[in-house]
């Protein structure tokens, strides 16, 4: 299974759960089902897991254990799913940010700029909504705002005029066309790590991480028990910054509100103070790992 996705992090983010042996947890990025295992090692008979994935090709490391329940959806509907299983609250949840690896090396998905093929980006395959769409079909402020506000990229509205011309020509279909149209916007020195931001952000769009991510947030912070932890682990600062904030005030915005008294009013209660990262034995190991980031809080 780890050709699909090593897990990162693992015993930080699952010491960090404080699993309760007969709880209710929720892995909200099943993937390789590497944390979900060991969750599950930890649960007695009656303790139970809950995976999510949205993405087809994670149902293929699906776990046969009676205390473990796939959810093929995306995580942004975890309340939904919950309360179609009869839960009401849990005790837990994980959620790894991170694409893996298997997105990146299969050819076919379009998630990487080292294979030509569909500029696809998909998580979940049913979705209507691909990259050549996205590109084919926004507007030239919003790709703009795309590449600006998703990929960090300075001449965002360059390249997005680009965009909208190579458009008018014919269509936008594949991994190569896109690149033809980034190379001439960047250097040769920084080619990669730009090609990569511009990849990223057309990613992000596609499957509205953002959003996707502050709807999960809000209602796994319903969904925990008094003392039930969130566990997160995060690659960049787009997502980290909101995670940050929400866990450190409960809203995504990271402004303080304060009660009559001055105390400070926020659903949790930072378990690290210090952002956890994975020591040097991980990333050389794992080169995936190098930029995560986990926090983990308790509902107050």
């Amino acid at each position: 299974m780890e050709t699909y996705h090593i897990p990162v992090l693992l015993n930080e983010t699952v010491d960090g759960l404080n699993i309760q042996p007969g709880g209710i947890y929720v892995d909200a990025t099943f993937g390789g089902g590497g944390h979900s295992r060991e969750i599950l090692k930890r649960l007695n008979g009656t303790g139970h897991l809950y995976g999510f994935d949205q993405d087809e090709d994670a149902e293929r490391n699906l776990l046969t254990d009676k205390s473990f329940t796939f959810v093929r959806s995306n995580f942004r509907y975890l309340s939904n799913f919950m309360d179609w299983n009869g839960v009401e609250k849990i005790n837990g949840l994980l959620a790894d940010l991170g694409v893996s690896w298997h997105h990146f090396d299969d050819e076919t998905r379009g998630f990487s700029f080292r294979f030509d093929g569909d500029l696809d980006m998909r998580m979940n395959q049913q979705a209507d909504k691909t990259a050549a769409d996205v590109l084919n079909t926004c507007s030239e402020k919003t790709l703009a705002d795309i590449f600006y506000s998703y990929g960090e990229l300075k001449n965002s509205r360059a390249i997005a005029k680009a965009i909208v011309r190579a458009g008018k020509t014919r269509k936008i279909r594949t991994v190569r066309d896109f690149q033809d149209i980034l190379k001439p916007f960047f250097s040769r020195e920084k080619e990669k790590k730009q090609m990569a931001q511009a990849f990223q952000a057309l990613r992000i769009e596609v499957n509205e991480e953002p959003e996707a991510l502050k709807e999960m947030l809000l209602q796994a912070a319903n969904l925990l028990k008094p003392g039930g932890r969130l566990a997160v682990i995060t690659y960049h600062s787009l997502e980290d910054r909101p995670v940050k904030n929400f866990f450190k005030t409960g809203d995504f915005e990271g402004v303080v509100k304060k009660d009559f008294y001055g105390n400070v009013l926020t659903p949790f209660r930072l378990i690290n103070n210090k952002v956890i990262v994975p020591d040097r034995e991980e990333t050389e190991k794992n080169p995936r790992s190098r930029s995560a980031k986990l926090r983990i809080v308790e509902k107050i």
